[in-house]
């Protein structure tokens, strides 16, 4: 009797996503039954974690070594005045957890090395990359690789922002685009090039959890928000790259 009042309940929280075609309850239910892991609870997973939320995702952990600190106010929305100095994990939460109470979460305040990752990640179904460095992210991507789960990379700067879906062999892995880190510097950004860019990088979690095609698999989507002009890249595996050669 109580599973059926929850499900009659989830069903009118979510009814206009069930109304899509090909959707239903059969698909709502997936994505309740689902696992991400999100690393980042700043400009990209602010969306991202909002997004899933309200989506229905089941299972939700935040992991964040940081404490929210007033320039993060511009683009991370999902913190406010009175949480500078919380762990933004814990002021995520806060909010999320008021928004739909349905959903369970899980906060890390640790922050991701190779040694750690792969019991932090757990049994995710998906790893959502909304970090800014990467000794991080490629700790996500060798920690994706092992676990063949994918792996949905966002970045943002200025005025532009990327994502793309990768799970390899069918797609390059992170190393494979990025052999070498970037040096290091601080983003300049605008609240929504975070938030819209955050926003296709959940949606890209979404379908893949939902059983749908990928549309970003094997591609880099590249939004310049200062022209408002979207383009697709095809990306490709490096034959040589030493990261995910294993699975060739």
């Amino acid at each position: 009797m109580l599973q059926a009042e929850k499900k009659q309940v989830d069903q009118e929280r979510y009814r206009r996503q069930i109304l899509i075609d090909g959707w239903g309850v059969e698909t709502q239910e997936k994505l309740q039954d689902s696992k991400v892991f999100i690393l980042g609870a700043g400009g990209l997973g602010c969306p991202v974690a909002l997004n899933l939320t309200s989506a229905g995702i089941g299972n939700i952990t935040i992991c964040d070594a940081d404490s929210v600190e007033l320039s993060n106010l511009n683009r991370q929305f999902l913190h406010v005045e009175k949480n500078i100095g919380v762990d933004k994990t814990t002021s995520a939460v806060q909010f999320l957890s008021s928004f739909n109470s349905a959903v369970n979460f899980t906060t890390i305040t640790d922050k991701v090395t190779v040694d750690n990752v792969n019991e932090m990640v757990g049994d995710a179904d998906i790893i959502l990359d909304c970090v800014d460095n990467f000794p991080a992210r490629y700790a996500l991507n060798q920690c994706a690789i092992e676990k063949q789960i994918p792996l949905v990379h966002a970045a943002v700067w200025g005025m532009e922002g990327r994502v793309t879906f990768l799970k390899p062999p069918a797609t390059p892995c992170l190393s494979c685009l990025f052999p070498v880190a970037p040096q290091k510097e601080v983003i300049p950004i605008v609240g929504v090039v975070a938030c819209a860019t955050g926003s296709l990088q959940a949606m890209e979690a979404i379908q893949y959890l939902c059983g749908n095609h990928q549309s970003l698999q094997g591609q880099m989507l590249i939004m310049d928000y200062s022209s408002m002009r979207f383009q697709t890249l095809e990306i490709s595996r490096n034959p040589d790259c030493p990261v995910c050669e294993q699975l060739r």
